[in-house]
């Protein structure tokens, strides 16, 4: 039959999984990364992920497609229901597994997980071992201010002959050694595409041109969402027209670099 139904531009999608938390019909989900139609009949062309998308990458169009189908939705929420209380009530095998995740739908980059549930740190550095002592307090190693992308000016003397971090927000606070890895005699700049609803590549774009950088390393977490802020880094580089040196480094959310 030929209906309303949804419509997703992937070219648009930043993977933030809004769309696919705010879908109550389960017919949207997080496919490497993009948010995909999975299935037409469970999508009922209201289009409550419509408003949640902050990239304007869902539309309606009208087309082919299977007829709604209210029962087969509800069986799968049974389903997911059933799942989720049987994994609330069960018995942990293993109170010092280091994570836990709570959530398995809706976006990956806000799936609730408990890291350390006895309050152990296992990673100090990826490149060294737990201390068996306190550490001594780190000294910060922001070299400017602001950080925040969106008020970063484009020209500024500390640009000059810098090299630059991108980095996302959560990134120095998953990772216990960030500011004497990473931010130490660099340049950072911090955003999150998520939180802020912005493309930053214009503004990149911008500081790369403007400026003598010699080299750039975007710091971003595992989750999807974060993949945002990397394809901007990127295109700022290849749009700057300058060969600058370009490498990504990839966090998890337990505080190791993969």
């Amino acid at each position: 039959m030929i209906r309303k139904i949804i419509r997703i531009d992937e070219s648009k999608c930043n993977g933030c999984g809004a769309c696919a938390e705010a879908c109550h019909e389960g017919a949207i989900g997080m496919v490497n990364g993009k948010a995909k139609l999975l299935r037409d009949d469970y999508c009922d062309g209201l289009g409550d992920c419509l408003p949640a998308c902050p990239t304007d990458a869902i539309s309606f169009v009208e087309r082919e497609a299977a007829a709604y189908d209210e029962a087969a939705v509800l069986a799968a929420k049974k389903i997911k229901n059933n799942a989720m209380t049987a994994a609330t009530t069960e018995k942990p095998k293993n109170n010092t597994a280091t994570a836990a995740a709570t959530e398995t739908t809706g976006c990956p980059g806000s799936r609730a997980e408990l890291l350390r549930p006895n309050g152990e740190s296992e990673h100090t550095s990826y490149t060294g071992h737990a201390s068996e002592t306190a550490a001594p307090a780190a000294a910060s190693q922001l070299t400017q201010w602001p950080a925040q992308i969106k008020l970063m000016p484009v020209t500024a003397p500390y640009y000059n002959g810098a090299n630059l971090l991108i980095a996302a927000d959560c990134t120095a606070y998953a990772y216990g050694n960030f500011h004497n890895e990473f931010m130490k005699n660099r340049i950072t700049v911090i955003g999150c595409p998520k939180l802020d609803s912005v493309d930053y590549t214009e503004k990149l774009t911008a500081i790369l041109q403007a400026n003598d950088i010699k080299s750039v390393t975007l710091a971003r977490m595992e989750v999807p969402c974060c993949g945002g802020l990397e394809r901007a880094a990127q295109a700022a580089v290849q749009t700057s027209g300058k060969d600058i040196p370009f490498r990504t480094v990839v966090i998890s959310t337990d505080g190791r670099v993969i």
